[in-house]
């Protein structure tokens, strides 16, 4: 069958070329980018979920001290959940605390003195190490509400998040593990203030120290990025 030839295309046009499509004019040109989640996880994200695990894990190395025979030991490993916490943020510092309980489930001994395995879950520790994901996403989301970080707005958060969270969730379990009364444990529980306390003074200073060196590691840009928030073009560029 024979080709059929346009007859209305201009003279000095091969009558055999096809015309152009036209141009879907619905989609605006101006349109803007796709917007990455505030819940997407980069693999930048993935190696600094994947470091606080790993640094939670090696602050439990020096080992427990328990202190007047108290069921629940004393170790550094909180540090780790505010740190995760607040340059981190909320659910990457949750997700970071998920992944080192995750592997300490599995069997892994990374909690400090060498603990390990499904068994930790129903000790007298068990409030505390859901006090883990609970307090590093409640100091993440503290530190998140604020336009510009300090070392007392940190501290502030770290406490809130990294200590009072944690005795909120681990003195009633440890009371209802180790069959003492409330008021026991939680007087037991006082030990641990000045140390928690001096943890949660030195991630307010890491915190701090970090994001002057490293601006991009701050809490504050995670999320999604809008125009208004773009860097602008230098006019010397």
């Amino acid at each position: 069958m024979a080709r059929p030839v346009r007859t209305d295309l201009p003279a000095d046009l091969p009558a055999d070329v096809p015309t152009p499509a036209h141009p879907d004019l619905s989609v605006s040109p101006h349109a803007p980018a796709h917007q990455p989640s505030r819940w997407s996880v980069t693999a930048s994200d993935a190696a600094r979920i994947a470091t606080f695990a790993a640094l939670t894990a090696v602050l439990g190395m020096p080992g427990p001290l328990a202190l007047f025979g108290n069921a629940v030991p004393i170790t550094l490993q909180t540090l780790g959940v505010m740190l995760a916490g607040a340059l981190l943020g909320a659910w990457r510092g949750a997700l970071a605390m998920l992944t080192f309980l995750a592997l300490v489930a599995a069997g892994l001994p990374l909690l400090s003195g060498g603990r390990g395995g499904p068994g930790v879950f129903v000790g007298p520790s068990a409030g505390y190490l859901i006090g883990f994901v609970v307090g590093a996403a409640v100091v993440g989301l503290i530190v998140q509400r604020f336009t510009t970080l300090s070392f007392w707005r940190v501290l502030a958060a770290c406490v809130v998040g990294g200590m009072l969270v944690m005795y909120a969730l681990g003195i009633p379990l440890q009371s209802l593990v180790t069959g003492f009364s409330l008021r026991t444990v939680a007087t037991g529980a006082l030990m641990y203030l000045p140390g928690d306390l001096l943890k949660a003074v030195v991630a307010a200073s890491v915190t701090v120290g970090v994001v002057r060196a490293y601006p991009a590691a701050s809490p504050l840009r995670h999320g999604v990025k809008t125009p208004e928030n773009q860097p602008t073009a230098s006019p010397a560029a």
